[in-house]
């Protein structure tokens, strides 16, 4: 009997000690059908659903309907919307409609604006078609404008090739130059390459460089060499330095070498110490670990 009551007595224990485990398992897989439901998903279960869990469902489906009618979504249901819902989607509909007319989108319906709105549509097409004649798209259409239009954008087009001609762009039509325009356009070259010979750069040609600039250019070539000697860059060329430059570089590459072996930070290369560098940086001068050159300099 005493064991039989001990028995239960453990059962009723483990039931106890498990119910909140179970109980909160249950309460997460309620949020999550919940969620689900909201969000419309196909794992929904509405069998689960209590009355007020169901219409805080009904809410997020209509807030949903409503945004899919907005957006213009195939799942849109217009018969679920209210009467005030209904009119600002129209009216949302109608200024959209304006606004695409008068952007030449294809979504557009002329039949659906008013008479003000059509010709306001009209007159921004016609500026639309007046600005891609100007920067020269394919969509101008030329028979659209007067002869006072024509004449402007004949203008911008000569215009636009000049510049083009001059900043090097592929579009210039050199035969519709005048001979001052040129002459224009040969002196923007010419500096365009003296820019580039000055920075480095691969378009550099030397042969269209005056002695002048040539000059000019042999002492920036000199500077930024030197400049990249000086940074450690890969690409220094170490023959072009003068001798003083070779000189002041060893020593101040000798420098940083000893004050990197000194401080213990940055590469250091023992073997380009002095004796008397070696010592100061290790004052244990029977240190077989350390190879000095006799000849080193500071």
């Amino acid at each position: 009997m005493k064991f039989s009551l001990s028995k239960r007595f453990c059962v009723q224990a483990a039931c106890f000690g498990f119910s909140p485990i179970l109980l909160f398992a249950q309460s997460s897989d309620v949020t999550q059908n919940l969620a689900d439901c909201k969000n419309g998903w196909e794992s929904c279960d509405r069998s689960r659903l209590s009355q007020s869990e169901s219409a805080d469902v009904a809410v997020a489906e209509h807030r949903r309907d409503v945004s899919n009618c907005r957006n213009s979504f195939q799942s849109c249901d217009r018969s679920k919307l209210m009467p005030q819902e209904t009119i600002a989607l129209a009216l949302a509909d109608h200024q959209q409609n304006v606004a695409d007319c008068k952007n030449g989108t294809t979504s557009c319906d002329h039949s659906q604006l008013t008479q003000s709105e059509a010709r306001e549509s009209s007159v921004a097409q016609y500026q639309r078609n007046l600005v891609d004649c100007q920067d020269g798209f394919s969509d101008c259409d030329r028979s659209k404008l007067t002869q006072a239009e024509l004449g402007t954008v004949d203008l911008a087009v000569r215009e636009r090739n000049v510049s083009d001609c001059k900043n090097g762009a592929g579009l210039c039509d050199r035969s519709k130059l005048t001979s001052s325009q040129t002459s224009e356009v040969l002196a923007a070259e010419h500096q365009h390459n003296v820019w580039n010979c000055e920075n480095g750069w691969n378009e550099c040609n030397h042969s269209k460089l005056t002695a002048r600039e040539a000059a000019q250019i042999v002492g920036s070539e000199h500077r930024r060499n030197l400049s990249a000697c000086t940074g450690g860059e890969e690409t220094c060329d170490y023959s072009k330095l003068t001798s003083a430059e070779a000189t002041t570089l060893a020593a101040t590459e000798h420098k940083r070498n000893y004050t990197a072996c000194l401080r213990g930070k940055g590469y250091c290369d023992p073997s380009r110490l002095s004796v008397e560098e070696a010592r100061s940086v290790h004052p244990n001068a029977n240190d077989p670990s350390v190879t000095v050159h006799e000849g080193s300099s500071r």
